[in-house]
């Protein structure tokens, strides 16, 4: 089994609004993690139909108002979309960015520091849930998504620091 994995990491648009971009992708640099591909975009219906139904299952498992919410809070500025690699790197980053609902999310993970919505929130707003950050759930769902968001030209292979004395 390969240990180096990359995972798809969505800094949303609370995120890109309050301007914690730089500090978020500094925290995954400081644990060893590397980005491999990183890109602004305004995110279309067609990918968003894509990533939340087509691979999450939003629509199907909570309703068309759910995946609507999360439409509209997903096109309310830019986000950064980025590869992220390292070892066991989708549980790594899982683990730093903290549970779904920021409420539960505990001190020192990346909702816990940043957020502090509940669902319960979000649902009698009628809003998305405003959580800052995606990161992909497993390898399948990571293959799936990074195909999705980036082509193979758009993800890069290079050496740091950490790679020669850590990984090697």
């Amino acid at each position: 089994m390969n240990t180096i994995q990359r995972s798809l990491v969505v800094l949303k648009p609370d995120c890109v609004q309050r301007g914690f971009m730089g500090e978020i992708i500094t925290r995954f640099e400081k644990v060893g993690l590397k980005i491999v591909g990183m890109k602004m975009l305004r995110l279309t219906d067609e990918i968003l139909e894509a990533h939340y139904e087509g691979i999450g299952g939003l629509k199907t498992r909570k309703g068309d108002k759910v995946f609507g919410n999360t439409k509209a809070m997903m096109q309310v500025s830019p986000v950064i979309a980025m590869v992220v690699e390292g070892v066991e790197a989708i549980e790594q980053i899982r683990m730093m960015v903290g549970p779904t609902e920021p409420k539960s999310a505990s001190p020192g993970t990346i909702r816990g520091d940043y957020a502090h919505v509940s669902y319960n929130h979000a649902d009698s707003t009628k809003i998305g849930v405003k959580n800052l950050i995606h990161a992909s759930a497993n390898v399948e769902e990571a293959e799936k998504e990074l195909s999705l968001w980036f082509s193979i030209d758009e993800m890069f292979e290079y050496k740091t620091v950490h790679d020669i004395h850590v990984i090697k």
